[in-house]
């Protein structure tokens, strides 16, 4: 039997996050640096930050929620990681029209 110590990168992490949360309703998009996804790990705990632009008319708190469990859910599936937090910050509003 060989051992050894497998690691998802952060980088497929917040691949994995970002697809989770463009997937819920109200989110235009992930903004900012990072392509608006942080991953952060310590020691075995794992802590993802998305930086979102929701669609004008979006109820904030309600697409947050969805946000937070989406992430955790796609991540808990795809690479078996629990987040300690996922933390979700809107960053911008994005208006249909034209300003």
């Amino acid at each position: 039997m060989t051992e050894g110590h497998a690691l998802i990168s952060s980088d497929v992490l917040a691949s994995y996050a970002a697809d989770a949360a463009r997937e819920v309703a109200g989110v235009h998009g992930l903004v900012g640096r990072h392509d608006g996804v942080k991953v952060a790990r310590e020691d075995a705990r794992v802590a993802v930050e998305l930086q979102l632009s929701l669609e004008w008319g979006a109820n904030a708190p309600a697409v947050g929620a969805k946000v937070q469990a989406r992430v955790a859910e796609s991540l808990a599936r795809l690479a078996d990681v629990r987040p300690d937090t996922v933390d979700v910050v809107v960053a911008e509003w994005h208006s249909a029209s034209p300003a």
